[in-house]
């Protein structure tokens, strides 16, 4: 916990001082932001639960190990704090928004949209899952399919944007993004005031920096990245944001060519690291936690406990960790099956 004690306003936000918000540079992204944002997007965002096991439940060494559920936010994921952030900041001109997404973002977006009551647009590559182009059609938006990867989708985006003049929704590199992820870390920092260490699954790195945001040093942050797609790895080792290899069982959520800028300032300054998780374990975590807990997750949105699973990181004796669990738009549950025949 921040030795600060946390108080959150009950006033939102007037939009003036939302705009403000979007203009404050990197080294002014933390705890005081991150509060002024949330009274904004709290009317449209659930606060999501936690459950507090002991690792030994999932056959790990035996520790405390709090799970918060982001998969249970608005549109599956922990993006839709980020999409109402930049809605809310942003002036939305009559073409309305435009984003680019794996699919999480692209179905946040849509939501908040619809929500709103404007036009969206969304671009993603032809790996995205057919689960989430389904939510984002459901949600309303105008879907367009093209692209090898999230990359020739974001830059088809850029051009729909110079064209129409809709705003443009960042998946991760982004204040309001940043702002809107880091509303997350201060609910966790209320309801588990005891975590030692938070873990979150990286892709563009949106949700970490939201949480070193949130958190502003109170407690470890750590990214959990696949290893063939280890974006913020390699921005660690560079200094800088530096393109990273892409391919990985979690391609449709946590594989951009590399993090963003902003991201990367933030959690170069408030972060512990990062560590990597191999794909077989990713898989065998999406497994653990339908077989333990009843929890379906799709592979990007439980890579951050795969770190514990496949043991990339390793909790000292005592040390309480938070593990952020992010991503539930995946067909791994099949409910489209026939009921069998009765028994003659």
């Amino acid at each position: 916990m921040p030795d600060a004690p946390l108080r959150l306003s009950a006033l939102t936000p007037d939009p003036e001082s939302l705009r403000a918000l979007s203009r404050i540079d990197d080294e002014s992204i933390g705890r005081d932001a991150v509060s002024e944002m949330l009274p904004a997007i709290r009317p449209y965002v659930r606060t999501t639960p936690v459950i507090r096991i002991d690792r030994a439940e999932l056959g790990l060494s035996a520790g405390p190990l709090v799970l918060k559920l982001e998969h249970h936010q608005h549109s599956g994921s922990f993006k839709a704090r980020g999409a109402f952030a930049n809605l809310l900041m942003g002036a939305i001109p009559p073409a309305g928004v435009v984003a680019a997404s794996g699919g999480n973002h692209g179905a946040a977006v849509a939501y908040a949209a619809r929500r709103l009551g404007v036009e969206a647009t969304v671009f993603v590559p032809e790996v995205s899952s057919p689960a989430k182009l389904a939510r984002i059609e459901a949600y309303g938006a105008h879907l367009v399919v093209g692209g090898a990867s999230y990359d020739e989708a974001r830059a088809a985006a850029g051009r729909w944007h110079e064209e129409t003049g809709a705003l443009d929704v960042p998946a991760f590199d982004a204040v309001g993004t940043v702002l809107g992820a880091g509303s997350a870390a201060i609910e966790l920092q209320f309801q588990a005031p005891d975590v030692d260490t938070v873990i979150a699954s990286v892709g563009g790195g949106g949700l970490v920096a939201g949480l070193c945001a949130g958190y502003d040093g109170a407690a470890s942050v750590v990214g959990a990245e696949p290893d063939g797609a280890p974006t913020l790895t390699e921005a660690l080792r560079a200094g800088h944001p530096a393109d990273a290899p892409v391919g990985s069982v979690a391609i449709d959520s946590l594989a951009p060519r590399r993090v963003g800028v902003h991201t990367y300032n933030v959690i170069a300054r408030l972060g512990s690291g990062a560590v990597l998780v191999d794909d077989a374990s990713i898989v065998a975590t999406q497994r653990l936690l339908w077989d333990r807990l009843r929890l379906v997750l799709e592979p990007g949105g439980c890579t951050s406990l795969g770190a514990l699973v496949s043991g990339a990181y390793a909790p000292a004796p005592g040390e309480t960790v938070a593990v952020v669990l992010s991503g539930a738009n995946t067909t791994a549950v099949d409910f489209d099956r026939t009921s069998p025949s009765p028994l003659h």
